[in-house]
């Protein structure tokens, strides 16, 4: 009885350290959320806004552009995966690699094939334990991602995307990452950047007079300008909002660690103090057993 004490005591030790862990892990994630929303809510307007802008030169003009023409034969798609650098997170990292599964098996039963550009250790490592190629990785500024990262990623799709298939380019851009919806949600997003597949342009559905735009000094030198905005602006919302679900995430997991960890000390405690009753009832026992031998010998 007294191992089985000692055992169940040592249990709850243990418990009650990985609670302090994970409970200072929760207070860590909660006050970097914060951060995080405010990035993500001051970043959303700027790209809806270069969205919209691009969407109106490209619906309001007659021009073939790689923006918004899409080739004949798409033959090579990029897709552009965004984990975290660390876990910890629950479900974070595994449904955006899942939903990336999903993406390629689809991409590929459409006879395409399919290059990687990888933002995360998580996603590193996933492809490097299966031996899949890459073409780009970024480590390191998950959690905290600066508009340098977004400029890095954005210029090395888009020299794909410049650059004929035949000669190792692209015809199209997936993103895939978490889109922060609330402290308890947050749902993988996969949205395709190039071409533009949906026009957001402004409505006017009261008017039949459509705006009309003038191009300065001509159209083909507009959408080139704003070709690297529209891409950088869209890759940065996006890490943006894959860190804001990233903390979220790791909030909620370590609140259930937390959680789980009182259960297992309220369970140990319970245990052991029924070792214990027993170790009692069972020196009492022998006490008593002992005395009635005395007893008996007199």
């Amino acid at each position: 009885m007294g191992a089985q004490l000692r055992v169940y005591r040592q249990k709850i030790r243990s418990a009650q350290t990985t609670k302090k862990i994970t409970k200072a892990m929760e207070l860590i994630a909660a006050s970097r959320i914060q951060k995080a929303q405010a990035r993500v809510t001051a970043s959303t307007p700027y790209s809806r806004a270069i969205t919209r802008a691009v969407s109106a030169v490209a619906t309001y003009s007659n021009v073939d552009h790689v923006l918004t023409t899409e080739p004949e034969r798409i033959e090579r798609a990029a897709v552009v995966i965004l984990t975290s650098d660390r876990g910890l997170a629950g479900a974070f990292n595994s449904q955006v690699l899942r939903e990336a599964e999903e993406l390629t098996e689809l991409l590929r039963s459409q006879g395409k094939e399919v290059v990687y550009f990888l933002a995360g250790r998580k996603a590193v490592g996933y492809f490097q334990f299966r031996r899949r190629a890459s073409e780009r990785q970024w480590t390191g500024s998950s959690e905290n991602p600066e508009f340098e990262l977004a400029k890095d990623i954005a210029d090395a799709v888009l020299e794909a995307f410049l650059r004929d298939s035949s000669d190792g380019g692209v015809d199209e851009i997936h993103i895939v990452y978490n889109r922060f919806v609330s402290m308890m949600v947050q749902t993988p997003e996969v949205v395709r950047l190039l071409p533009l597949e949906v026009v957001e342009g402004v409505e006017e559905p009261d008017s039949a007079v459509q705006p009309l735009y003038e191009f300065e000094p001509d159209v083909e030198t507009v959408l080139d300008s704003l070709l690297p905005v529209y891409i950088e602006s869209r890759i940065f919302n996006a890490l943006l909002q894959s860190a804001a679900a990233k903390h979220a995430a790791t909030q909620k997991a370590m609140k259930s660690a937390s959680d789980n960890a009182d259960k297992l000390i309220t369970d140990y405690t319970r245990l052991a103090n029924e070792a214990r009753q027993a170790e009692i009832t069972q020196q009492i026992a022998e006490i008593v057993g002992g005395a009635d031998a005395l007893v008996v010998k007199k």
